[in-house]
């Protein structure tokens, strides 16, 4: 094979995998926990997403994907914005808060506006986004986004693995 062949050195299988296994092969993966953000209507929306990764590093990119359903989605696809908080280790009541359906996930949560988007207190990091491109991906729709601005601090990041959230820990054989 050569170096640039893609293909794949084993046979293909491409059998029906259903739903049950799909999302227990992806429980397997562990993922970075972020609450998406828009501003419309006069009001913040926002929904908890594990399903979001960098992109590109030039320009800075990031793609998050979205339920069909979702209003957040319907907010980004008027607007073309949205903001990414990063979750700390210690913010897994904000991602069970903005993970469930309703119009008023703000309602006692720390917020405030940066550059016309809802940006959550003490968050591990933070991104604003111009979402350039929708992509249809099966029953979710994936958003990318140019980063114009982005923060972050020094803390331990909350993950999503096997249906529990958790944090990353750096084996003791690695240090």
């Amino acid at each position: 094979m050569k170096a640039n062949d893609l293909s794949f050195p084993w046979p293909v299988v491409r059998d029906h995998v259903s739903g049950e296994v799909f999302r227990r092969v992806m429980g397997s993966v562990c993922t970075p926990v972020a609450v998406a953000t828009g501003f419309a209507e006069n009001r913040p929306h926002g929904t908890t997403v594990s399903s979001f990764s960098a992109l590109s590093l030039e320009p800075p990119m990031v793609l998050v994907a979205l339920d069909r359903g979702s209003s957040l989605l319907a907010v980004l696809q008027r607007t073309h914005r949205f903001g990414l908080n990063i979750l700390g280790a210690d913010q897994q009541n904000l991602a069970m808060k903005f993970a469930v359906k309703g119009e008023d996930k703000f309602a006692g949560v720390p917020w405030r506006d940066d550059r016309g988007l809802p940006r959550l207190i003490d968050v591990a990091g933070w991104m604003v986004c111009e979402a350039t491109r929708f992509v249809d991906g099966g029953d979710h729709v994936v958003a990318m986004g140019t980063v114009s601005s982005a923060f972050c601090r020094d803390t331990a990041p909350l993950t999503y693995h096997r249906r529990a959230f958790g944090t990353h820990a750096v084996p003791a054989v690695g240090r």
